[in-house]
C-alpha cells in the first residue's frame, strides 16, 4: 500500500470539481463487467489523479448526481467507490465517501439497498462510516 501526499488545496479542488457523467458511466461499466478487483491496473494514471476529487464531494452532490442514473447503476457506483477507496491512493474519503450519498439517494427513492449489498460494503471496506455516514 502506498501513502498519498497531503495536498493543502484538496478541499478547494473538490469544491471546484464538476462531475463528468461519462466518467461515471465508465465506472459503472467496470462494475457491470466485474472488473473492480484491481482498479490500479484498470484505470489510467490520468483518471486516478483527475478524478480523485470525486471522493470529497458532498453527500448532497451525490444525491443530486444519482438522479441521472437508474437504481442498478447507482448500486454499481456504490460498488466502484467502495473498492476505489480501498485500492487507490489519494481516494480515501472517510465520512465524505460518495457511497454515503449514493446510498442515501437509493433510500430517498424508496429503493433502499438490500441486505446483501450492505453486507458486501461492510466486507469490502474498512471505512467505519459506510454505508450510512456519521451517526
Amino acid at each position: 500500500m502506498t501513502v498519498g501526499a497531503w495536498n493543502p488545496e484538496q478541499g478547494q479542488q473538490a469544491a471546484d470539481f464538476s462531475i463528468d457523467h461519462k466518467v461515471l458511466a465508465s465506472f459503472i461499466e467496470l462494475s457491470e463487467n466485474q472488473q473492480l478487483e484491481d482498479l490500479n491496473k484498470v484505470l489510467s494514471d490520468d483518471i486516478k489523479s483527475q478524478q480523485a476529487p470525486l471522493m470529497k464531494l458532498s453527500k448532497d452532490v451525490w444525491v443530486k448526481t444519482a438522479e441521472s442514473f437508474s437504481d442498478e447503476q447507482v448500486v454499481h457506483l456504490v460498488r466502484f467507490f467502495t473498492l476505489a477507496e480501498m485500492q487507490l491512493s489519494g481516494w480515501e474519503a472517510g465520512g465524505e465517501s460518495p457511497v454515503i450519498g449514493l446510498v442515501k439517494a437509493l433510500r430517498l427513492r424508496k429503493s433502499p439497498p438490500d441486505k446483501e449489498l450492505l453486507l458486501w460494503i461492510k466486507s469490502h471496506s474498512d471505512n467505519r462510516f459506510l454505508p450510512n455516514g456519521a451517526l
